[in-house]
């Protein structure tokens, strides 16, 4: 009965002494410990830097999509409504005052009114491949870091492991002080890529939905003015 009283007293006091001795770590202690090191404080550099430029990217986009999305509903009424009755300039200046990618392409066709249809076609097509590509601009940046940052985290990973068991090998017994900073670097680094990965993917698609608007209502304005083009003249 004795030997049972000391032992349960011997775990009540490991146990007090293993919560006086936890401390609970900060999250910004934790990142520190992890760029403690020369590749842990780069990689985290470089995952800081691309977080940045992709909020940059997603942000100056989406404000670039909502410009190319906004316009006039009857402006392509009130084109055709110019062309029909002979306007061509009135089209002209319209689609110039009206600053979207349709109008661009639509006052391109119409500057080739009286060559042959194809070539007005051709004109309006290569139009509105350029003005996709001004829309998708930098867009490349959020999928290459979509799946780039994630491999980034992996590589600090990796390299916090080597650093980790390079440590355990010296010591004759088990050290978290030693092996503590190692461990932080893998850990932070995989969850720092992984955000920066998951974040520019939602962005990227998010804007690529926004562009697919866009690019719908291009079309749909080129397929009318085209079909406007081949109704046979009065």
């Amino acid at each position: 009965m004795k030997t049972i009283f000391i032992m349960q007293i011997a775990e009540d006091t490991a146990a007090v002494g293993i919560e006086e001795n936890y401390k609970e770590v900060a999250i910004w202690q934790a990142i520190a410990d992890a760029g403690s090191d020369f590749m842990g404080m780069l990689i985290l550099l470089v995952l800081t830097g691309m977080s940045f430029y992709a909020v940059y990217v997603f942000v100056e986009r989406l404000l670039a999509l909502k410009r190319a999305s906004k316009g006039d509903p009857n402006f392509l009424s009130q084109v055709k409504d110019y062309l029909s009755d002979g306007k061509v300039e009135e089209a002209k200046n319209l689609c110039v005052r009206t600053d979207s990618p349709s109008a661009r392409m639509l006052e391109k066709g119409i500057s080739r009114l009286g060559k042959p249809v194809d070539i007005v076609a051709s004109t309006i097509d290569n139009t509105g491949k350029l003005e996709i590509s001004r829309l998708e601009q930098r867009l490349s940046f959020l999928a290459t870091a979509a799946g780039a940052a994630p491999m980034i985290g992996f590589l600090g990973t990796t390299i916090g492991m080597i650093k980790t068991f390079h440590a355990m090998k010296n010591l004759d017994s088990l050290d978290l002080g030693t092996i503590a900073p190692g461990i932080m670097t893998a850990m932070v680094t995989t969850v720092a890529g992984l955000i920066v990965g998951i974040l520019a993917y939602m962005g990227y698609n998010y804007l690529i939905s926004k562009i697919s608007k866009v690019v719908y209502r291009m079309e749909n304005d080129a397929m009318e003015f085209m079909d406007l083009l081949h109704k046979p003249s009065k």
